[in-house]
């Protein structure tokens, strides 16, 4: 829902953001505030120059009021609950309601004004990661400006000087901030045509963050630096995160941003895709080629672009098989391989919840109603119009259908596929595979003879 000063704190915390008075609010732009974790529609441009907006999934586009030529935001950095997927909801940071925060669309040469105010319990700032803009506004607590106090409105002011696809995040006890969901996207559209910019006919915001939390429990562990259990795209987890819905043969632009400690290989199934565009702006196009995966590193954007020109239900995720799960126990042993006959029926006796890897392994977690804390997601889960999609955390679907109309995001169901272009069960005779043969007619010994020198020591003859 949208509310315009709604927002969870504690005692602590409304002590100190009771600091800022309504007679200082007075003269700011009206923070909106978004608590729902739908994707938004568009929001069309009311005023100002024109541009084609974005759709940032399961999230929103920040309003903004015009003043004498100014576009002035409001963000509010605040604690929010976040939504990860349905029956997991976690306590975070963020701005007006949400992690990640509004993304802010604004048009090359736009003259930007945002408010910050901190309704956190300690100190903040925002970095305007990959503009250009004085050093003073960069963001950056202790060399270009002075921390954010709880309860104060400090001003950036800078103007959109190039187009691209960037980020905003704390550059104030970043480990606690980012880790606890504190970011956000910006888009900063051409103005007029621009020779390394096509228009597209979607564009999709998507921010790749992680973070730790335990089986059970709703804040995430700030001190962690590589082991997240939770991957996700704008702070969704699979079956979470909503689809990307085209209409055929659309061009369809999609802007990755990565703010997690890691890199993330971003695969996309069915179709061909270019990048079109980095941190530092559009790529020239004598420099693209296609790909069916990119690599985005940390603290990196890349956007990339395709025609979406196959019909069906087309997957798009991270290929690090675990960013495509949700939490799990790194201590699970490995049991592939070792022999259960006889014996997994007598375990499930006495521990009916068990699961043998490598005959079952982890899908049962997606089909059996298996007990789980509280507030916690199984490993793998989903269902798709086939049975258990066995998936989660950075996974979603690209939905390419021939009669969903333009502008129309909304979800068309799960594809028809026309008859015979299914993959099917095979019933008749399987004739035997055919084996290398060996060279000479002679076939290798079975064992492999290794000849073992040990090291002479020093002078030793």
């Amino acid at each position: 829902m949208n509310s315009r000063r709604h927002f969870l704190a504690g005692a602590g915390l409304l002590a100190a953001a009771s600091a800022v008075s309504r007679v200082a609010l007075a003269a700011l732009p009206e923070p909106v505030i978004q608590t729902s974790a739908d994707t938004q529609p568009p929001l069309v441009p009311p005023d100002g120059r024109p541009y084609n907006p974005v759709v940032t999934l399961n999230g929103w586009t920040a309003p903004w009021r015009m003043n004498n030529g100014v576009k002035e935001f409001h963000l509010v950095a605040e604690p929010v609950e976040r939504e990860f997927a349905p029956g997991m909801t976690a306590r975070l940071w963020g701005y007006n309601g949400q992690s990640p925060g509004p993304t802010i669309e604004v048009v090359e040469g736009d003259r930007v004004r945002i408010f910050v105010t901190n309704r956190l319990p300690e100190h903040t700032t925002i970095h305007w990661h990959g503009q250009r803009l004085p050093s003073g506004m960069d963001g950056v607590g202790g060399l270009t400006q002075p921390h954010i106090p709880p309860g104060k409105t400090f001003v950036y002011e800078f103007v959109a000087r190039r187009p691209g696809t960037f980020m905003y995040h704390p550059h104030a006890d970043e480990m606690v901030q980012m880790a606890m969901g504190m970011m956000g996207m910006w888009v900063t559209h051409p103005r007029g045509r621009h020779p390394a910019i096509e228009r597209a006919d979607r564009d999709f915001c998507i921010l790749l963050n992680a973070y730790d939390i335990e089986p059970g429990s709703y804040t995430p562990r700030v001190n962690t630096m590589l082991d997240f259990n939770l991957w996700t795209f704008n702070s969704r987890v699979f079956p979470g995160i909503d689809t990307l819905n085209v209409r055929r043969n659309d061009r369809v632009r999609i802007r990755i941003g990565n703010l997690t400690m890691t890199n993330h290989p971003i695969h996309v199934h069915g179709h061909e895709f270019e990048v079109t565009g980095t941190d530092g702006g559009p790529t020239p196009k004598g420099s693209r080629w296609p790909e069916v995966t990119t690599d985005v590193a940390v603290g990196q954007m890349r956007q990339i672009e395709l025609v979406a020109d196959e019909e069906g239900d087309w997957a798009m995720h991270c290929h690090k098989s675990h960013h495509a799960m949700n939490a799990m126990g790194h201590d699970v042993p490995t049991m592939i391989g070792v022999d259960h006959r006889g014996v997994i029926e007598k375990i499930q006796k006495l521990v009916p919840e068990y699961m043998l890897m490598g005959e079952r392994g982890m899908a049962d977690m997606g089909e059996m109603e298996m007990p789980l804390p509280d507030n916690t997601l199984p490993m793998m889960t989903g269902q798709g119009p086939f049975g258990a999609l066995e998936m989660g955390g950075m996974f979603t679907v690209m939905k390419v259908r021939r009669d969903q109309k333009p502008g129309d995001y909304s979800d068309p169901g799960w594809f028809s596929h026309p008859a015979g272009t299914v993959a099917y069960e095979w019933t008749g005779e399987v004739p035997e595979p055919a084996r290398d043969q060996p060279v000479g007619g002679t076939r290798p010994k079975q064992g492999i003879e290794l000849e073992v020198r040990k090291p002479r020591r020093h002078g030793a003859h």
